[in-house]
């Protein structure tokens, strides 16, 4: 039965860094922009909604208002996002919300505007500065909280992308650390704060069943899928100098395989971290045998596309892990814009059983023994078994299935649980330097020399071309359930 009201309370992932002294302000930057209107503010009343709020905010941005206008804005974008998801506005809790709230307007790079942030700061001593703006303005921003010297108890959340290539994140990570030490640093990739993607750590090493068999012994390949049935729209002009490898392959989905593929969690300070990094590391830099790019038909009639782009919308790559675990086992990841659904999802594919006999025949077995974990909505886990068919002496595929909304109630969106751990000063669901360069080493090859796009068209599942990669494993698994 599906809960109607949130249940949960918020906890350290793993161990984490929880114990750090939690953020006496919130000081977001950005505040005017698409982000904050559709994620940030929502989020902000739900931890109020929660008595999980406590400090206070400050909004900052370039536009000429005042704090009537900015609680105005806020109240319009709570609004709208949780009337659009059917959820009840408590205007009370709103109404605290927004007493919270100040807004301080100005240029990013003068320094007038840190001066006055810093008198409006006056007894905060461990602040949040959370940077949902251009990543041009990260290193220009950091630099100026710095001369105004409000950095010295702070931490500082940056938005995805970290750099556009190897070469340019390592430039912005010596620029932010010429200010800032690295545990001062919350890397944002919202797909780690997704609850469906933290819920794979504890699938696996919480079912004694499960483990033995999450192995090369006994799996036959993984496939990554995450469709989008949009396509760029009115987004042209930034996607067209991004692309899916850039845009989510290097960040999300690389981080979602490493939770796949991680080793048990230990004791050390940052346990998931660590574990992730280690598959990192392991797994080979990607080459032209690894990839097929597409280019749904109709992208460069867009506005802010080049008229020649080379962008891809579609990427399918296959992985190679070197670990003991995973020797051997393919990995394909594919992302896609304009594909027949909107879902993401990890299949492990075990091996088929063999056929047996049965008194004078052999019965074969058909089908595949997928176990699907549904990262989207509605998220869950789908496990693979194989049944008699009712009247006739065959087998057939059957999937037992989990919705996790329905067994487990509601659960905090991605934005609520990262703002949170980021005030409590956990870093666990927030990406190191050393993963992010590592992700960055992984995709390298492709960014700096790219085979060229292959046209597919919107609707389908990208080129034909990436049937080879899946041509040998049972072929792709599409998504069954859109979100």
């Amino acid at each position: 039965m599906r809960m109607t009201t949130p249940a949960y309370t918020f906890r350290g992932f793993m161990s984490g860094s929880a114990g750090n002294v939690h953020s006496d302000a919130l000081v977001i930057f950005g505040v005017t922009g698409d982000l904050a209107h559709k994620m940030t503010l929502p989020s902000l009343y739900h931890l109020e909604k929660r008595g999980l709020l406590s400090v206070p905010v400050i909004g900052v941005a370039a536009n000429d208002m005042g704090d009537e206008d900015l609680w105005r804005m806020t109240r319009e974008s709570v609004h709208a996002v949780l009337e659009k998801s059917g959820e009840q506005v408590d205007d009370t809790v709103l109404a605290r919300l927004t007493s919270r709230m100040t807004y301080l307007g100005g240029d990013f790079t003068d320094a007038g505007l840190y001066t006055r942030l810093a008198a409006r700061m006056t007894g905060a001593k461990n602040p949040l500065f959370y940077l949902e703006i251009p990543p041009s303005l990260f290193g220009p921003v950091v630099e100026q909280l710095g001369a105004a010297d409000l950095t010295s108890g702070c931490r500082v959340a940056v938005e995805k992308p970290f750099g556009t290539s190897l070469e340019t994140a390592r430039e912005l990570n010596d620029r932010l650390h010429a200010v800032l030490r690295e545990d001062q640093i919350l890397r944002i990739d919202h797909y780690l704060g997704k609850e469906p993607v933290q819920d794979i750590v504890y699938v696996r090493f919480s079912n004694a069943w499960l483990e033995p068999l999450w192995r090369r012994e006994y799996v036959e390949s993984i496939q990554i899928t995450m469709a989008e049935s949009f396509g760029v729209e009115d987004r042209g002009s930034f996607y067209d100098k991004v692309g899916t490898l850039r845009d989510v392959v290097q960040n999300h989905l690389l981080q979602v395989l490493a939770l796949v593929l991680m080793e048990p969690p230990g004791a050390s300070k940052d346990p998931i971290g660590d574990r992730r990094l280690d598959i990192f590391r392991a797994l080979r830099p990607l080459d032209d045998a690894d990839v097929v790019r597409g280019q749904y038909d109709g992208y460069r009639s867009i506005p802010g596309v080049a008229g020649d782009s080379d962008t891809e919308t579609y990427v399918a790559v296959r992985l190679h892990c070197d670990t003991w675990r995973w020797a051997g086992v393919p990995i394909i990841i594919r992302a896609g814009k304009k594909m027949p659904t909107t879902a993401t999802e990890v299949v492990v594919r075990f091996k088929k059983a063999p056929a047996f006999r049965l008194g004078d025949r052999m019965q074969r077995v058909v089908g595949h023994d997928d176990v699907v974990l549904r990262i989207g909505q509605p998220s869950g886990i789908d496990i693979g078994i194989r049944v008699k068919t009712p009247g006739v002496d065959a087998v057939e595929p059957e999937f037992l299935s989990l919705d996790f909304g329905d067994t487990l109630g509601v659960f905090p969106s991605p934005y609520e649980r990262l703002l949170h751990d980021a005030m409590a000063g956990d870093h666990t669901l927030f990406p190191r330097w050393d993963s992010v360069e590592a992700t960055w080493e992984v995709v390298e090859p492709l960014l700096s020399d790219p085979p060229p796009v292959l046209p597919y068209a919107p609707g389908t599942w990208g080129p034909h071309e990436a049937d080879k990669f899946v041509r040998n494993l049972g072929g792709w698994r599409d998504p069954q359930f859109t979100n």
